[in-house]
């Protein structure tokens, strides 16, 4: 059974999983960077925009905040992140986690993907990955990250190979965008992949969505697309509800339409 579908097949969700760099975006909107303020931040979220989605991405630390609140698809992330202070993710590992909390149906692995002598490393610990969510009896939602544009069809060639339940792709930036798209559906081969928000404006998230499912995407897995516009609030509620939850809305329509 597949815990993060919508009845159609497609996905519609949304991505809270971020750590350091929310904390950033914290400061850099004049508040504090605290866990109290990342809590309020993670269950505001939560309740205002899970109850729209198919699946909701949270980190360990807060998921027992966040899971009252998710009413289906909750995505636990198990990548322990290698990231300096206001600097980006430079690599990652995979939390070896002995029990998956009440309500988890998936688990998330980001992935930084390079063309170096470690790429078989990598591909082992997308193994690993996949191996672990089967052995908790939950999906596994695989997401890697490549710094060059070029890259997403070589890194969906080699790290789809290891058969997630889920693949979660960025969205080409350059050329023919809807052939990329086609291309990353063919190397995946069966395996379903949804389109992250990450590097692409708010703004141009709904094309990246229709030319992402026009070329085979099933849905999208966005973070900052929906809820960034919302930062600067002290308290973000009221803008969630009248701002990110039509984009949320809007979104789920071009998946519909497109996908």
């Amino acid at each position: 059974m597949n815990a993060l579908e919508r009845e159609n097949g497609t996905y519609a969700m949304v991505a809270m999983d971020q750590r350091e760099s929310l904390r950033t975006m914290f400061r850099d909107h004049g508040h504090d960077d605290s866990d109290e303020r990342m809590r309020m931040f993670k269950t505001a979220v939560a309740r205002e925009l899970a109850p729209h989605a198919s699946g909701f991405l949270i980190e360990p630390q807060f998921v027992e905040d966040v899971a009252p609140l998710v009413p289906r698809g909750l995505i636990l992330a198990v990548d322990l992140l290698e990231q300096e202070r206001g600097g980006i993710v430079e690599d990652t590992r995979l939390d070896e986690i002995e029990s998956v909390p009440d309500g988890v149906v998936a688990l998330k692995l980001l992935v930084i993907w390079r063309d170096d002598d470690r790429r078989a490393e990598r591909v082992e610990m997308c193994r690993h990955f996949v191996a672990l969510a089967e052995r908790h009896e939950v999906m596994s939602v695989l997401e890697p990250i490549v710094r060059e544009g070029h890259q997403i069809v070589e890194a969906a060639r080699e790290l789809g190979a290891t058969r997630p339940s889920l693949y979660k792709c960025q969205s080409p930036r350059e050329g023919d965008q809807v052939a990329v798209c086609y291309k990353v559906t063919e190397v995946l081969d069966g395996v379903p992949w949804v389109v992250l928000s990450q590097g692409v404006p708010q703004d141009e998230f709904p094309q990246a969505v229709e030319t992402a499912c026009r070329g085979g995407a099933r849905g999208f897995l966005a973070g900052r697309a929906l809820w960034s516009n919302t930062l600067a609030a002290a308290d973000p509620t009221e803008l969630l509800r009248s701002q990110s939850v039509p984009r949320l809305r809007e979104l789920v329509e071009i998946v519909d339409r497109y996908a």
